[in-house]
């Protein structure tokens, strides 16, 4: 079987500041995403997780090194080319879900294919699919206010795959959730990822989120330390007790940033 690689960054470096002030987030780092695959990133606070993830969503400019997405260096981009990529090539999920609280969770998750001009029916189908996908169909008609966190995630998500982006990036998704919520959104990012073919990225520093990736990278200070796969047979307990192992030996990095 063929899969292709949907994203490949190589040799990506980023520094802060100039002199005694000089932090380098990222020190070299390269690997390649698959197509359908969910990747998980992991490292303590400070490794630069974060900082490579904001680079891949254009909302920093690496020092150095390349990131190209199915061939194509977004650092060579100009201004409508990064509107296209971050409209339409990546989707992204927030933290802190990010809603607009005088929009519907139908309204919230449209919202970036109105500002792309991507209306019609096919948006229509595909919103219906994923309400279905995230089990958000009772809250579609409700303000972010009226909704749990574990509901507001899964809308989050809902608009981070609406515009059917090639990779969907994550930052620490369930770090504003309690452990049954976080299941549950995991759960559904697996099942997207498996059955609808869906690329996922995300950085996370939770154990129990990352169990439900199919391969996992731990950055320790800007490099890559180690890498663990999700094997066939290996069942999400399994594989969350390896990642229990790797980050033990992880001592936490020496950069002054996430």
């Amino acid at each position: 079987m063929n899969i292709n690689k949907i994203l490949e960054v190589e040799a990506l470096t980023k520094v802060y500041g100039k002199g005694e002030n000089r932090t380098e987030a990222l020190r070299g780092i390269s690997f390649d995403v698959l197509e359908g695959e969910f990747l998980g990133i992991m490292g303590a606070s400070g490794s630069g997780k974060t900082t490579l993830l904001n680079c891949i969503a254009t909302m920093l400019k690496p020092t150095s090194g390349r990131i190209l997405l199915k061939n194509k260096d977004i650092s060579a981009f100009n201004g409508s080319q990064l509107s296209e990529y971050r409209g339409k090539e990546i989707g992204y999920l927030f933290q802190e879900f990010e809603l607009l609280d005088n929009l519907t969770a139908k309204e919230n998750i449209i919202l970036p294919l109105l500002l792309h001009g991507l209306t019609g029916r096919q948006a229509e189908r595909y919103l219906q699919d994923l309400a279905d996908w995230l089990e958000i169909n009772d809250v579609l008609d409700k303000f972010p206010s009226q909704m749990s966190g574990g509901q507001k995630q899964r809308v989050a998500a809902a608009r981070a795959l609406i515009s059917q982006p090639s990779i969907m990036l994550a930052d620490e998704p369930t770090g504003a959730l309690d452990s049954k919520n976080s299941k549950i959104l995991m759960n559904k990012l697996e099942k997207i990822s498996k059955e609808q073919g869906k690329t996922i990225m995300m950085v996370t520093h939770d154990a129990n989120a990352a169990s439900f990736c199919s391969r996992i990278l731990f950055i320790q200070d800007g490099r890559l330390f180690h890498e663990l796969r999700k094997s066939a047979q290996e069942n999400t307990e399994a594989f969350y007790e390896r990642i229990l192992i790797v980050t033990a030996q992880l001592a936490g990095g020496s950069a002054n940033v996430l």
